[in-house]
């Protein structure tokens, strides 16, 4: 035959009132500083001294945890600046590792440099070999609709079309080769500037001038 034990009230009483004896043993005291400067230990702590910092206390007066005064606004300003500085340092470090991999030495930049200046002029040379030919056309058009004016006829508007025509071409191409011209402007400020960073992290100078040999 099995017996099932069960806890009496009294016993279960008095388990609970243990329970709760131990646990008021162990409440959490604090230990802050207060508005005046007094060290105060308490089983509460007002807002307003968490900023201050405080210490949290066992049952028996240690030291169980140390909490930090919060952080001033000066404080906060310079971990954030940190934080940003060594963001700044982690993309530079990162942009430092891709030009390394095009290129090794200053000088290999200043020839990629060269080239590519070489390239655009090369395009603005033909876009203004373009100008002298539309130019040529529009001067005879122009002599044309000066002949017919002296002569006291009337100028065709397909002639004037024409006229209107190739000087809108020959504007369009002016805008094509100054925006060309200020293409080649920043990159080669930006070319510049990768050439004096290869300069610093490689630690070897250009051997080259920055401006390209007229050929």
């Amino acid at each position: 035959m099995r017996y099932r034990l069960t806890a009496s009230p009294v016993v279960a009483g008095v388990a609970a009132l243990g329970l709760l004896l131990a646990a008021s043993a162990e409440a959490t005291m604090y230990r802050y500083t207060d508005e005046n400067g007094r060290l105060v230990i308490s089983n509460t702590i007002p807002q307003e001294a968490t900023t201050r910092g405080y210490d949290i206390l066992s049952n028996n007066g240690r030291v169980v945890e140390s909490i930090p005064p919060a952080p001033t606004a000066e404080e906060i300003a310079a971990r954030e600046a940190e934080k940003e500085r060594k963001h700044q340092l982690e993309i530079q470090q990162e942009q430092d590792r891709i030009l390394l991999k095009r290129f090794s030495h200053p000088d290999q930049a200043v020839r990629a440099m060269h080239r590519k200046i070489r390239e655009l002029e090369g395009i603005i040379q033909l876009k203004r070999g373009n100008i002298s030919v539309i130019s040529s056309q529009l001067d005879n058009e122009q002599s044309r609709a000066a002949d017919m004016e002296r002569a006291g006829r009337p100028i065709p508007e397909s002639t004037l079309e024409k006229i209107r025509r190739l000087e809108a071409q020959i504007r369009d191409v002016e805008r094509e080769i100054s925006a060309q011209q200020h293409d080649i402007s920043e990159m080669t400020q930006a070319y510049e500037t990768d050439i004096r960073r290869l300069e610093k992290i490689t630690g070897e100078k250009r051997t080259l001038p920055i401006e390209p040999e007229s050929d």
